[in-house]
Order: structure tokens, then sequence, then C-alpha cells
């Protein structure tokens, strides 16, 4: 089976300096074209128009959570489908399980390294897409 290519990421983050260091890491670094949210209800809006190859998703967030913005995101056809991960700090064994049981293909811990990141994700991409 072939890995289909990785370029569109939906990233929604509230804090305005991980926004910023993971944008610059996963541009310039990993070379994917990435339109930033600041909240769940953004990236629900922007959802359909950006057309995203995979959701990289905060899950504390003020208002809507991560959990609920995934949530929402699989009621939109045009992106119901589209794989998700999850970064937090919130990381223990079973709480990265809770995140698989509502749809995260995987979980990325912060802090990350903006210098592996794109590296990480990739290896997630395709794990996910060669079972």
């Amino acid at each position: 089976m072939t890995v289909p290519p990785l370029q569109r990421i939906l990233f929604v983050e509230d804090d305005p300096d991980i926004q910023v260091i993971a944008q610059l890491a996963l541009e310039e670094v990993g070379g994917f074209t990435v339109h930033t949210c600041s909240s769940g209800h953004e990236a629900v809006a922007a959802a359909p128009a950006f057309l995203p190859d995979l959701v990289l998703l905060d899950v504390m967030m003020p208002g809507m959570d991560g959990p609920d913005t995934l949530h929402a995101l699989r009621a939109i056809p045009e992106v119901g489908n589209v794989p998700a991960i999850f970064m937090t700090a919130r990381v223990q064994t079973h709480e990265v399980s809770n995140y698989k049981e509502m749809g995260a293909v995987d979980v990325i811990a912060k802090p990350f390294d903006p210098m592996t990141l794109s590296i990480v994700i990739m290896s997630i991409w395709e794990a996910y897409h060669v079972p």
C-alpha cells in the first residue's frame, strides 16, 4: 500500500508561542502547508475550506477543547475522516488511551522538539496508512 502524501496540516492551538514555534517547525523544517487556528470554533469554521490531510490538535483549550473540536470536525462531511493527532502535556498511559478512544490516531507530548516535530508527525502518518 502506498502512503498518500502529507501536505496540509490544520494546527489548532490556543497558546501564541506554541503556535509560532510549531508553525515554523512544520513549514520550514517539514515543508508542510499549515493553517493555524487559535480555537476549536475557528478550526471547525476553517476546516472545510482548507481541506487538511491531517489535524494537529491541542487538548486543553478554553471554550471548545480538543476532544470537543475533534467531535465537531467528525460531523463535517468534507473533513470527517481526516486523521487527527492530539498534542498535550497530559500523556499518562490512561490519558493517551482515552484520546485514542476519542478518535485520535496518536498523541504527541508537550513540550515537543521543534526540530523533530515533522519527523514524528511523518512517522505517525506512515504508521496510520500502513497497518
